[in-house]
């Protein structure tokens, strides 16, 4: 359904250009929450990775290009309503869906000038969408079948945690977990940068009140199996490369800031201290950097 607006004050375009992250995330009210993704190819990764639209915003000279994405939205919408339909009410008030009666999805169409006055809209190329937030998973749900784990401890930096996702997608990172101050990675910045991968990695926060972290997270990841490796400079880290690292069955790579990094009692309680060999007197790379490093190094053979 196109709906062509004058301004991009109109009301109906508050997720796109008025509320902020945190009510965005509405985290008293899960099941109100909405992210937004932005490019063609972000919005084909969330709709492939089930993430439900709620609305589309763009210039005119978009409708046309967009028109398979937002068909292809409004055909799964349908499905899941007549799935709905068939259900008695009674299921339907239990499971608290909230789908609207029309399966329809507005498409709204904005002036190029007014879209500008989006921030960073020029970066977006060419649509965002409006998506359903969706309930995040028991980490034993995230975890399993998995063997390669990457664990983001306290990471505020939306650009890192964007390219820390990508990063994983690319080279074989079974799921990532995010500790409970870690930013959010379906922050429009981290979905931006992740290129839509934080869809396709499964992904979950370990734990979620601060004290959840280190002790009992850690604790969690070795009743699942796995060692944990902390990526840290100490006098008795191990390097990368050491062979005992790539013969772990399930390993799980903690990383931290690049500014104070991992937190003492993190290193204390993780099986390894891993740091990457370095030249010329640099001491250490950039978290998103050497995340990647540490991924392929450490990747599951």
């Amino acid at each position: 359904m196109i709906v062509e607006l004058e301004s991009i004050d109109d009301p109906r375009l508050d997720a796109y250009a008025r509320l902020t992250e945190a009510q965005l995330r509405s985290k008293l009210e899960p099941e109100k929450g909405i992210f937004v993704a932005e490019s063609y190819k972000v919005i084909e990764r969330a709709l492939n990775g089930g993430m439900k639209p709620l609305s589309f915003l763009m210039d005119q000279k978009w409708v046309e290009p967009m028109r398979p994405l937002v068909e292809r939205a409004i055909a799964d919408r349908q499905r899941e309503q007549e799935k709905l339909n068939g259900c008695k009410s009674v299921a339907a008030d239990r499971a608290g869906d909230t789908l609207h009666d029309d399966a329809d999805i507005p498409v709204f169409v904005l002036p190029h000038d007014e879209l500008k006055k989006l921030t960073g809209f020029e970066l977006t190329r060419g649509a965002l969408a409006a998506f359903r937030r969706p309930p995040l998973p028991p980490v034993e749900d995230v975890l399993r079948g998995a063997r390669r784990v990457a664990v983001l401890e306290d990471i505020t930096n939306f650009t890192n945690v964007g390219a820390i996702f990508r990063s994983a997608a690319a080279l074989g990172v079974d799921a990532v977990l995010v500790t409970p101050t870690c930013c959010d990675p379906l922050y429009r910045r981290c979905v931006r940068v992740s290129m839509g991968t934080v869809f396709q990695v499964p992904w979950t926060r370990i734990g979620e009140a601060k004290e959840d972290w280190p002790r009992k997270g850690i604790d969690l990841l070795h009743e699942q199996g796995f060692k944990t490796a902390a990526l840290a400079l100490t006098h008795d880290s191990v390097t990368l490369d050491d062979p005992r690292l790539k013969t772990e069955e399930k390993l799980a790579v903690v990383l931290g800031t690049e500014g104070d990094g991992l937190t003492e009692e993190t290193i204390a309680h993780c099986d390894y201290t891993v740091l990457i060999p370095m030249k010329h007197g640099v001491d250490s790379l950039n978290v998103a950097a050497a995340s990647a490093v540490a991924f392929w190094e450490l990747r599951a053979r």
